[in-house]
């Protein structure tokens, strides 16, 4: 006879107060929550979206963020810039006027 405790098919019964439970529950939901954020959020953005976010439409512009270090951006070949979006929040944030300037 086969100890059922060495069997992974074996059903086992895990029992703890409802209290622990529910802590357990939400750590689970929270990582979870973390790990879709990760995959489908990422600070990377091309050049398109960070011309519409920055509300302009020259790339001569663009290129001066670059050159003035206003954005972060990271050249990943001779063709292909990615923009930092977390970092043109905010520099929109810091550069922002009020309607009473």
């Amino acid at each position: 006879m086969k100890n059922d405790d060495q069997n992974p098919k074996t059903p086992s019964i895990i029992s703890m107060e409802s209290e622990s439970f529910y802590r357990l529950i939400k750590q689970v939901v929270e990582r979870l929550k973390n790990e879709n954020k990760t995959e489908k959020e990422t600070d990377f953005i091309g050049e398109k979206e960070t011309m519409k976010l920055l509300g302009i439409s020259s790339k001569s512009t663009l290129q001066k963020y670059r050159d003035f270090s206003y954005i972060t951006f990271y050249k990943i070949n001779a063709r292909k810039i990615l923009y930092s979006k977390s970092s043109i929040e905010k520099f929109i944030r810091e550069n922002k006027q009020s309607l009473d300037d």
